[in-house]
C-alpha cells in the first residue's frame, strides 16, 4: 500500500477470519453488522455503533491504482481543503456523478475532521504533524485514506451532540456511506483510517 508498505495487509470481506500473526495488528473482529445509512436518513432510530476492520487494509485490486495525495495543515480549514481536493480529483478521474462521488467527499470530510479532533489531541500546539489524505482509484473500487500521528483506536460514538456536531459527525457517517472502513497502524508512528467504496460497472462493460 502506498501509504505505508511495512504495515500493509489484505482483508477479504465475508465470514469471520483468523488474521496472520503480526506484532502491530489486532485480530479481525469479523464483518460489522448492517448499519443504517447515516447520510440519507440520520433520524432513522439510534445509530448502530460498530468497529471497523482493525489493523487491516482493504483488499487491493490487481494493477497499480491511480493515486492522489495531499498533505493538510492541522487547522480548522483542512476539512474544507480535503473536500475541495477530493472533488477535483474525482472530476479528474471521471467520477463526478452519482451518489458514490457524494459519499466519498462526505467520508473524506469526516475522516479528516476526526483526525484533526482526535488524532492531534495529545500533541503540543504548533507541532509539525500534518494530516495526510491519499485517494486510491481502481476501476471498481475507490479507497480514501487519512493518516494522523495519533495512537488511539478509532471508535465510532453515538452521542447526540457529537453525532450532529459541526466539527465532524465522525466514523458513524463514514460507516454509513462507505462499503467498508477500517484502520491500520503505521510503522512510522500514528495510524491510517480508510474507507472503501465499490464503484458501479462502466456502462460499456454492463452493456457487454
Amino acid at each position: 500500500m502506498i501509504v505505508d508498505l511495512a504495515d500493509a495487509a489484505t482483508h477479504a470481506r465475508g465470514p469471520r477470519r483468523t488474521a496472520p500473526e503480526h506484532p502491530h495488528r489486532q485480530p479481525d473482529p469479523g464483518p460489522a453488522p448492517a448499519r443504517p445509512d447515516a447520510r440519507r436518513d440520520p433520524g432513522a432510530g439510534a445509530p448502530t455503533v460498530a468497529s471497523g476492520l482493525r489493523g487491516f487494509w482493504p483488499v487491493p485490486h490487481t494493477g497499480t491504482p491511480r493515486t492522489a495525495r495531499r498533505v493538510l495543515r492541522a487547522d480548522p480549514t483542512c476539512a474544507r481543503e480535503a473536500r475541495g481536493f477530493t472533488t477535483a480529483t474525482l472530476a479528474d478521474w471521471g467520477l463526478t456523478t452519482g451518489e458514490r462521488a457524494d459519499d466519498v467527499v462526505l467520508a473524506v470530510s469526516e475522516l479528516v475532521s476526526n483526525a484533526l479532533r482526535h488524532g492531534m489531541r495529545d500533541l503540543s500546539p504548533g507541532s509539525a504533524h500534518p494530516v495526510q489524505l491519499v485517494l486510491l482509484g481502481h476501476p471498481r473500487r475507490l479507497v480514501a485514506v487519512v493518516t494522523d500521528p495519533g495512537e488511539d483506536t478509532p471508535e465510532p460514538t453515538a452521542h447526540g451532540a457529537e453525532w450532529f456536531g459541526e466539527d465532524g459527525r465522525g466514523l458513524l457517517v463514514v460507516a454509513g456511506v462507505s462499503d467498508a472502513w477500517g484502520w491500520a497502524p503505521l510503522s512510522t508512528g500514528g495510524k491510517a483510517v480508510w474507507a472503501s467504496f465499490d464503484l458501479p460497472r462502466p456502462h460499456t462493460e454492463t452493456a457487454a
